[in-house]
């Protein structure tokens, strides 16, 4: 499984299977369910199946009974989402991705608890999550010898810096699904990558 490119994450609000559908045309890489209100097992399968379609890796966000429910690709924890080894023996061969949000030793620490991808960010100020710490693109040179993902505040404009720094993955919410043709933005995106 290639882990470049494009990562949709889900929006909060209304229509999500709509919009996901077309960021999928577009060509995302990777896709994850995320909702901070509440998981809907149903709405999952339905995002599932899609991206199945698509042949894109569904993950869902900090959840790891919900993945392994679904039959999901994988899971992504945060530091407040549980132990990572524990996860990692739980998820078996499926991906495990981890936010080491500004730090390194959190990356190294996060790889050797067995994660496939690290996520670093916010890189940029972010509308989803205003007042998160400001990762350097420093940290996407760096020798993990894991798939990096820059998150936060990702537009068209400034991916080719993240992606220039090293960045193998550019995770981005707003920028995607509030584009007024989406399947458009997302084959944008997929250009910066080719």
């Amino acid at each position: 499984m290639k882990l470049r490119g494009l990562y949709a994450i889900t929006p909060d609000g209304p229509d999500i299977v709509g919009k996901v559908q077309k960021a999928l045309q577009g060509g995302i890489a990777l896709l994850q369910y995320r909702r901070k209100n509440e998981k809907s097992a149903a709405e999952a399968n339905e995002l599932l199946a899609l991206a199945r379609r698509y042949s894109v890796p569904f993950i869902v966000n900090d959840d790891v009974e919900l993945a392994l429910e679904l039959g999901a690709d994988g899971v992504h924890l945060g530091r407040a989402d549980g132990d990572l080894a524990a996860a990692r023996k739980k998820m078996k061969t499926k991906l495990l991705g981890a936010s080491c949000y500004d730090r390194m030793d959190v990356a190294q620490a996060a790889v050797a608890a067995g994660a496939d991808y690290v996520a670093f960010g916010s890189v940029f100020s972010s509308p989803t999550k205003p007042a998160a710490v400001r990762a350097p693109l420093s940290l996407f040179d760096n020798d993990l010898q894991k798939p990096c993902c820059a998150i936060g505040g990702i537009t068209l404009q400034n991916a080719p810096q993240v992606i220039s720094a090293g960045a193998d993955m550019v995770a981005v919410i707003s920028d995607l699904f509030d584009a007024p043709d989406i399947a458009r933005q997302a084959a944008a995106y997929r250009k910066l990558f080719q």
